[in-house]
């Protein structure tokens, strides 16, 4: 049988270099796609589910939102184990399935308990699962900055977009950025309302994480010397301030055989229009917020903070989707980084190691900083 078979490879020797180089090159093809993981993930089925309650200390969070989320779980079908964290004003309990559970199964089981468990718990308490990523699924990060922090090194030209001589920020919108707690916020404006939006629309994420800066707030602090004065109470200030955000419909009106419609618009957008609001009416003149109250951008109380080289920034984090590879995924997420640029303020910019090597002088800058699972 091999007589014959070297017999046939000697006479038709031409067809059988010509089927081994096939088969080479479709090795060679096939070994060129393989998606080879950097680190594979090893973490179990698990579904994570987050709850914010900043009113509760941690042994009312345990009590109240903890232990009813853990009882409300148990009984699920593929269900192996929980653990749970209570800390002030937070809860997370995590549910392990069975290896051979389905996730998606998991959530349908998990969302459908929550559904019913929302009634019991304290008021503004809202269970949320977690995105469907593991421990492992980090596998980007990159930080949003100010290239010339506090304008050190920056080239000031007041009236345009960018660091002022009095030390403030200017927007491109025209906003005024006078206080560190406002030009963190602004980081986190960019982040939240920019970068995190585009980066999520890449295949293979499951969510983006921001860490640092500020949640933008309006801050109204009443002065109770300036309301006394004007007699003007705190529940007017705060009536006056829920009249002045407010958007509503009026129906429409034809003319000429067209239907327009007619809306009201009221919401606030900036410092100035806050201060404007009317509080009160005291002999014809109307009393606005800015009479009795100090009205500026602020930010919510936050838990943690992110630094680099020793300057506040915003830390952006990909989370990617279980089961997806992630040097797939990193380097699809590395590329629509390079492409926000072109969607970044008048005065952004974005550098990363990848995508320019520096800019001259951009008030902004959007780098990417490491992978934690894939090879920068």
């Amino acid at each position: 049988m091999i007589g014959r078979i070297l017999d046939f490879s000697v006479r038709a020797r031409w067809a059988v270099i010509g089927v081994v180089a096939l088969i080479a090159a479709l090795g060679v093809y096939n070994l060129v796609r393989l998606p080879i993981d950097a680190v594979p993930d090893i973490t179990n089925k698990q579904v994570q589910i987050n709850t914010v309650v900043p009113a509760l200390a941690p042994a009312e969070v345990e009590k109240l939102v903890t232990f009813p989320v853990e009882t409300a779980m148990s009984g699920i079908p593929g269900l192996e184990s929980t653990r749970s964290i209570s800390r002030n004003g937070f809860s997370q309990v995590t549910i392990v399935f069975k290896e051979k559970t389905d996730l998606y199964f998991a959530r349908q089981q998990v969302s459908e308990r929550l559904t019913g468990l929302s009634q019991t718990l304290p008021e503004g308490a809202q269970p949320a699962m977690g995105p469907i990523s593991s421990g492992l699924g980090e596998v980007l990060m990159w930080t949003v900055a100010y290239d010339h922090p506090g304008g050190r090194g920056a080239k000031v030209k007041d009236g345009a977009p960018g660091w002022q001589s009095d030390g403030s920020y200017l927007t491109a919108t025209g906003e005024h950025l006078g206080d560190p707690t406002a030009q963190a916020a602004y980081l986190r404006e960019i982040q939240d309302w920019i970068v995190r939006p585009q980066m999520r629309s890449v295949a293979g994420v499951a969510g983006v994480d921001s860490i640092g800066g500020y949640e933008k707030q309006f801050a109204v602090q009443a002065d109770p010397s300036r309301m006394a004065a004007y007699g003007v109470s705190f529940s007017e200030l705060a009536k006056a301030l829920e009249a002045a955000n407010i958007a509503v419909g009026a129906n429409f009106m034809e003319r000429g055989g067209e239907a327009f419609l007619v809306r009201a618009d009221a919401r606030v957008r900036t410092v100035d229009e806050i201060g404007n609001a009317t509080v009160a009416s005291r002999e014809g003149v109307s009393v606005r917020v800015r009479d009795v109250a100090t009205v500026k951008v602020g930010g919510g109380l936050r838990t943690g903070a992110a630094s680099e080289n020793g300057e506040e920034v915003v830390v952006g984090t990909v989370l990617m989707l279980t089961g997806e590879n992630s040097r797939t995924v990193a380097g699809a997420s590395a590329k629509r980084l390079q492409e926000i640029t072109k969607s970044l303020p008048q005065e952004s910019r974005c550098r990363s190691p990848m995508i320019a090597p520096s800019w001259s002088t951009p008030p902004l800058r959007l780098s990417r900083r490491t992978s934690s699972k894939a090879p920068c």
